[in-house]
Order: C-alpha cells, then sequence, then structure tokens
C-alpha cells in the first residue's frame, strides 16, 4: 500500500497551522439524506442517552447511527463495479488527499438532465487552464448540488422503489471520457455533484466499470455549491474506514491554495 507523500502531508498541515480556510464539500447526514430510489434502508440516528446524569450532575449524550454505504455524500470503492479491486479499508490514502481541479459543466447539464460530461468538455477546460497535472483529483461540477436534498429535482423522479429506476435523469461521465482519462491522463480519484457517476439513464455503469476496474475510487454526492476556482485546491476526502467496503459515507473538505 502506498504512503502519502512527505510534499503532500507537508502541504496538508502546513495549511492547517497557517489557519488557511477550508471549504466543506460534504451534504450532512441527517433525515433528509438522499439514496437510491430503491434503498430499502435509510440514515438512522437514534438517542441512546441525553441529558444530566443523577446524582453526578454532568451532561452526557450517545447516539447510535445506521446506514447503507452508498447514499448521501460518500465513496464508491473499486471493489463496488470490480471484482478483486481495493475495498475501502484498502484504498491507498494518497488517492484520498491532494491537489484538485474543477470541471465545471453547469452551463450545459443545467439545460440537459441526461447530459453526458464528454471527452471536449475536458478539453476545453485544459485549453483555458492548461493541461490537468499529472496525479489529480478532478471535481466534476454539474450545477446539481443546488437542488439537494430535494429528491425530485435532484434525481429527476420523487418515486421510490423498483419502479423509480427508469425514471432517472441527471447528468453523468460519458464511458468514453472515463475510457480517454484511463488511457491519456493520470488521476488519483475524482467527485462529481450527482447521485451518480453514470448518468441516471445508464443502465450498464460503465464510467463505474472503467474508472473502478483501474482502482480509481469516485466520490458521490459532492456538495460544490459555492463558487470554486477552477484549479489550485487542495481536497482531503476521508471515508469511514469500513472493512472489506464497497463504498462509505464520506467527509470531503478543500482548501484554496494561495
Amino acid at each position: 500500500m502506498k504512503r502519502i507523500s512527505i510534499f503532500s502531508l507537508f502541504l496538508f498541515l502546513f495549511s492547517i497551522s497557517s489557519g488557511q480556510k477550508w471549504i466543506d464539500l460534504t451534504h450532512p447526514f441527517d433525515s433528509t439524506t438522499l439514496y437510491w430510489p430503491n434503498n430499502k434502508l435509510k440514515f438512522s440516528h437514534n438517542k441512546d442517552f441525553k441529558g444530566y446524569v443523577k446524582p453526578m450532575g454532568y451532561f452526557y449524550s450517545s447516539y447510535s447511527i445506521s446506514a447503507p454505504e452508498h447514499g448521501g455524500t460518500h465513496l464508491d470503492a473499486p471493489i463496488h463495479f470490480a471484482d478483486g479491486r481495493q475495498s475501502v479499508d484498502q484504498i491507498p490514502l494518497e488517492n484520498l488527499v491532494g491537489d484538485a481541479v474543477v470541471i465545471d459543466v453547469s452551463e450545459r447539464a443545467l439545460q440537459n438532465r441526461d447530459y453526458l460530461i464528454s471527452i471536449d468538455d475536458w478539453k476545453a477546460w485544459e485549453k483555458k487552464n492548461g493541461r490537468v497535472p499529472e496525479g489529480s483529483i478532478v471535481l466534476f461540477k454539474t450545477g446539481y448540488s443546488q437542488f439537494y436534498p430535494n429528491r425530485e429535482k435532484y434525481f429527476g423522479t420523487a418515486q421510490l422503489g423498483q419502479e423509480a429506476i427508469p425514471q432517472l435523469h441527471f447528468p453523468g461521465i460519458s464511458p468514453e471520457l472515463a475510457k480517454w482519462v484511463v488511457k491519456e491522463r493520470n488521476i488519483k480519484s475524482f467527485g462529481i455533484d450527482t447521485p451518480s457517476m453514470d448518468f441516471g439513464q445508464s443502465t450498464d455503469f460503465l464510467v463505474h466499470q472503467i474508472f473502478l476496474g483501474e482502482n480509481i475510487p469516485g466520490f458521490e454526492n459532492v456538495n460544490l455549491s459555492m463558487d470554486l476556482p477552477s484549479k489550485g485546491l487542495y481536497v482531503v476526502a476521508m471515508p469511514m474506514k469500513i472493512s472489506q467496503g464497497s463504498g462509505a459515507p464520506l467527509r470531503i473538505m478543500a482548501s484554496i491554495q494561495k
């Protein structure tokens, strides 16, 4: 298993010690957390105890939580769609932290719920900003964070259950772009502000198969509703370390490098 580079660790520690501002890219986990329409379980946060303990008189609170691996802001581990690939606990930490770029396709995606982020979108970003640096984390912004947690606006349907799946309409990454990135670029991980890296109408989940098959983890339901620069970000994405997990709830944050 690879380790975080000394340089990356230095940057992270320096940003904390220098008081650099961090931006939370995570949707909160609560009763409004969105899961795939046919998920039987939702996020549950149950009170075990909350109050003052007598006769000692001190305050104490404790809760129990339960949640599916996939839902809300979460990580897709390679094993999710690729047999024999990394589970959550096996993903190298260096794939979860590092310099990041934002490819913003929201102008087009908000006009087409079935929009597929293309190779042309990537190349247009590079024409303006230069080649995506080796080993970057890439965040795809479609503009759909603004709809979360409104299920109908975010998923394209308010229906639940298996019958809702054909009604899903939201943007995703095109398989052509995924294949091209794997062949022509070197990224450590990526995120998107929709329920899935594949668009809502996908039935074969090819983007999952392509990226996860190469041990490139993905972050879904990332909150990209704020103004973010196209480059100059440093991202830390820490999932719950679930042994043999195919996914996990994720706390993801970013700082803007000066």
